[in-house]
C-alpha cells in the first residue's frame, strides 16, 4: 500500500508516543504492562519500518534518507 510522506510522518509519531509510554512504564514496577506496551511500541514501529521501505522503493530513493527525513519531521519541526 502507498504512503505519502505526511502517512509516514503521523505513524512516526504514533511509534514515538508509545515509545515514551513504553520508556515510563519501565520504572513504575509493572511488568505486564511494560510488557504489553513495548509490544504495543514494536508493532508500530515494524509498521513505520515496512511503509517507510515500500515508499522509498515507489518513489525511487534510498530508504534510509526517507527514514530519515521522516524523523526529523517527527523530531524537529521547523
Amino acid at each position: 500500500m502507498a504512503h505519502t510522506f505526511e502517512e509516514l510522518v503521523e505513524k512516526q509519531r504514533g511509534a514515538d508516543q508509545a515509545h515514551a509510554t513504553t520508556q515510563a512504564l519501565r520504572t513504575k514496577g509493572d511488568p505486564a504492562a511494560y510488557e504489553a506496551a513495548w509490544h504495543v511500541w514494536r508493532g508500530l514501529a515494524q509498521d513505520v519500518q515496512g511503509a517507510v521501505t515500500v515508499h522509498a522503493k515507489e518513489q525511487g530513493v534510498m530508504r534510509a534518507g526517507v527514514e530519515l527525513e521522516v524523523k526529523k519531521a517527527v523530531r524537529h519541526p521547523e
